[in-house]
């Protein structure tokens, strides 16, 4: 686990907890490792919701099919952020949701009663950890409300350009790289592939934007406020 040091100090779950308390924690959490391929399944839906997974590097979607197999990306992970944690705290028996692998890498696994239940050795930095836990519930009702702003907006390309305005904000440049391949950006935001391809292509040419695969560059004149509102 050494190599993923940084990875798990800047992951909010382990926030304030020194890197050399981690280590020791993991073993009283009963972690383990779990190598990821791009396409396999790290939970499927209806698996036991006991699990708290933490990307440590490549990355994950959480995904949901309805009943005629119709597929939504609800998020997109990447190391250091964790998954699973609502379900398990929830107290559901099985999962309603799965995680899929979107790049080869390896995942931590953390059972989630043994980080909600102080352990004998009562561990100096359990009760913040639990604290982590429920503030890392919080940042992510607060995600998933920036989803149902992006899925709102009323035509394809005010979700596309509603989510690449947010993407240019959060990384501080016009030119930015989104964590997904275009595919699972069209799931994520809930329109079709071909719809928001042919709505990249009309931005392209009104020379709005560049873009090739999950690399973007707005023109500057589409970052500005009163602009932008114009373009969406």
């Amino acid at each position: 686990m050494e190599k993923y040091q940084s990875v798990l100090s800047q992951c909010p779950l382990f926030h304030g907890i020194h890197t050399d308390e981690i280590q020791s924690m993991l073993g009283c959490l009963d972690a383990k490792v779990l190598p990821i391929s791009k396409g396999e399944p790290v939970f499927l839906e209806g698996s036991p919701a006991q699990l708290v997974g933490v990307v440590l590097s490549g990355g994950v979607q959480v995904v949901q099919d309805d009943y005629y197999g119709n597929r939504s990306v609800l998020s997109i992970l990447q190391p250091g952020d964790s998954f699973g944690e609502a379900f398990s705290c929830a107290g559901l028996e099985k999962l309603p949701v799965s995680v899929y692998a979107v790049k080869d890498g390896e995942v931590l696994l953390l059972d989630c009663r043994r980080i909600l239940t102080l352990c004998s050795h009562t561990c100096r930095f359990h009760s913040l950890l639990i604290q982590n836990l429920l503030q890392g519930l919080a940042q992510k009702n607060l995600s998933f409300t920036q989803k149902v702003r992006y899925m709102s907006q009323k035509t394809t390309k005010d979700k596309l350009m509603t989510y690449l305005l947010d993407q240019a904000k959060q990384q501080e440049s016009s030119e930015f790289v989104i964590p997904c391949d275009r595919q699972t950006l069209a799931d994520y935001l809930g329109v079709e592939r071909s719809a928001m391809s042919a709505e990249l292509g009309k931005l392209k040419r009104a020379g709005w934007l560049e873009t090739k695969g999950s690399w973007f560059r707005l023109h500057p004149f589409g970052l500005g406020a009163e602009q932008g509102k114009d373009l969406i």
